[in-house]
């Protein structure tokens, strides 16, 4: 009987058909690979935080509110363009409404507390409540004018553009991978920071999603009743979160350090104390109009005596990094545009003052500025070089 018959024990193989690329179990496989190329494709966090930093500097600088929305606005639509939908990534909202409750702070403070600034244009006078006189120069009611609550508008604005663009870095560089990035000597307090950073975000996702559920169930989630009805879920949350953490930290030691001789831990002291001295001098020197000349020697001098003792601290920790973060030339292209911004105000403050900085008296509309307004500008170079998040992790997408 032939051994291909249908009764044979061993039927002979079938023939291999030609598999579609597309289709197969090999075809199932492949989206296995995409969050490693995604990773490798995904930018340094610490760029991210140079070019925020960037803008801080810049809004730092000036109290012109077209230059003020202006970086708002640079910072807003990098973040639209290049966030995904991580949770940590929508605390930039959060961020926008901190903002905006400063500016309505700074206002209320200046109708009740009154405002340093003179001012001609009376808006309103407020009774005034008699103070001792050992309170003298704070007062509480009376003149309200309309140059001060400008100045307060303008003072608001600018701290409202800080914690924007704080909130800028938080919603688009992992705080996990920023830790892994870290020296070893700063990786404990780097631990702490992160905890701290991811608390927020992490917050905020309980509540929408308490919220949601409430919905579903025809219950209130607005008002004090729902605020109250939520707040307790969120808290018992964070408590089990925290409690969790710190096992996992527990079970794999963390804060282990490996013996190092005597002599190297002093050095590493006086290096890393003297360093951050010689920084904080010299950031004071190139701030202040005086000390100019000797400001950036001291600042490069305690830039590197500081690196050299974080260099030295970093041999006490035994911990190891997997698949560290490359930085690129992409990530140089972020960094430096935000560091271009800080540079072009500094140099505007430096030869146009008032333009930065515009008067409230006499009362006059702001203008602005053209070489500041292309250099915070550049500030949108991160929209275009930095890569763009997965389709599959965009917030439209997700909303979608």
């Amino acid at each position: 009987m032939s051994s291909t018959g249908a009764g044979s024990p061993h039927p002979a193989p079938r023939p291999r058909l030609a598999r579609d690329p597309g289709t197969g179990p090999s075809a199932r496989r492949r989206p296995l690979a995409a969050p490693r190329a995604r990773r490798s494709n995904a930018l340094h966090p610490g760029a991210w935080w140079l070019w925020a930093l960037g803008l801080g500097t810049a809004a730092s600088r000036t109290t012109n509110p077209l230059l003020l929305a202006l970086l708002i606005g640079v910072a807003g639509y990098v973040v639209a363009a290049r966030r995904t939908s991580a949770p940590w990534a929508r605390s930039y909202g959060a961020f926008v409404k901190l903002g905006l409750a400063v500016i309505g702070i700074r206002l209320l403070f200046a109708v009740f507390l009154g405002s340093p600034i003179p001012g001609t244009h009376l808006l309103v006078t407020l009774p005034e409540v008699p103070l001792p006189e050992w309170a003298q120069g704070v007062r509480i009611g009376g003149r309200v004018t309309v140059e001060g609550l400008v100045f307060a508008l303008y003072d608001g604005l600018k701290l409202a553009a800080l914690l924007i663009c704080v909130g800028a870095a938080n919603a688009l560089a992992s705080p996990a991978r920023l830790l892994k990035s870290l020296p070893g000597a700063l990786y404990e307090a780097g631990v702490a920071v992160v905890v701290a950073m991811t608390f927020a975000p992490h917050l905020i996702a309980d509540v929408r999603r308490l919220r949601a559920a409430r919905r579903l169930r025809g219950r209130p989630d607005k008002g004090l009743r729902g605020l109250a009805q939520v707040g307790l879920p969120v808290l018992e949350g964070a408590l089990e979160r925290s409690v969790a953490l710190a096992a996992a930290m527990d079970a794999r030691g963390y804060g282990r350090t490996a013996e190092v001789p005597a002599a190297v831990r002093r050095v590493t002291a006086v290096l890393t104390l003297g360093g951050l001295v010689g920084v904080c001098a010299g950031t004071y020197g190139l701030l202040t109009a005086d000390g100019a000349r000797y400001g950036l020697p001291v600042l490069l001098a305690g830039v590197a005596a500081a690196l050299g003792g974080l260099w030295l601290g970093g041999r006490r920790s035994v911990r190891t990094r997997y698949r560290p973060d490359v930085w690129g030339v992409r990530a140089w292209l972020v960094a430096a545009s935000g560091v271009a911004v800080a540079a072009v105000m500094i140099r505007a403050g430096s030869y146009d003052p008032s333009a930065l900085a515009p008067g409230v008296v006499p009362l006059a509309a702001p203008t602005l500025p053209l070489w500041p307004a292309a250099g915070v500008l550049l500030g949108l170079l991160p929209a275009c070089v930095a890569p763009a998040p997965p389709l599959a992790e965009t917030p439209s997408k997700e909303a979608s």
